[in-house]
């Protein structure tokens, strides 16, 4: 991009420095065919004008064209960031969704486990009132042994 605005420079400089040497031949008048009709006017400065007037059309339509890839960049940008916008709510969304799941499996897991321990402990509780009235029966079938039995000297 540098070496081509630095020969565009160049190429004006040189018609610029020609024009300003060559200012006498530029002004002569001579007679212009313009297809239809014939006029007298300073030839040199008819085709300096109009390389002039194509060049400031030229830089016209660089300058359009330029502005107009500006706008669809940012219009592109717009409409990215938007994307953007829209994936990290989705992302914010699935990431809500994922925590409510694990919550429900949370509380899911741990009502499992409550009712496990309670089924346990109820377990426990009944099998700790046969070992006792089991252990009741033994102490007091002995103590009716040792009673019942002659010659123990007991009343």
């Amino acid at each position: 991009m540098q070496m081509r605005s630095t020969l565009l420079l160049i190429i004006v400089l040189a018609i610029a420095a020609l024009a300003a040497l060559n200012w006498d031949l530029l002004a002569t008048s001579s007679m212009v065919s313009v297809g239809l009709m014939t006029f007298e006017a300073p030839l040199g400065l008819l085709m300096l004008g109009l390389t002039t007037l194509l060049g400031v059309f030229g830089v016209a339509y660089v300058l359009s064209l330029q502005g107009s890839v500006l706008m669809e960049a940012r219009r592109h940008t717009k409409e990215m960031q938007a994307q953007r916008e829209l994936a990290d709510k989705a992302e914010a969304s699935r990431f809500t969704e994922l925590r409510s799941f694990l919550e429900a499996q949370h509380v899911q897991a741990q009502a499992a486990l409550l009712e496990r321990l309670n089924n346990l402990e109820s377990h426990l509780t009944a099998r700790a009132d046969e070992s006792d009235n089991t252990t009741a029966a033994y102490v007091g079938q002995l103590e009716q042994q040792l009673r019942g039995r002659p010659g123990s000297g007991m009343v």
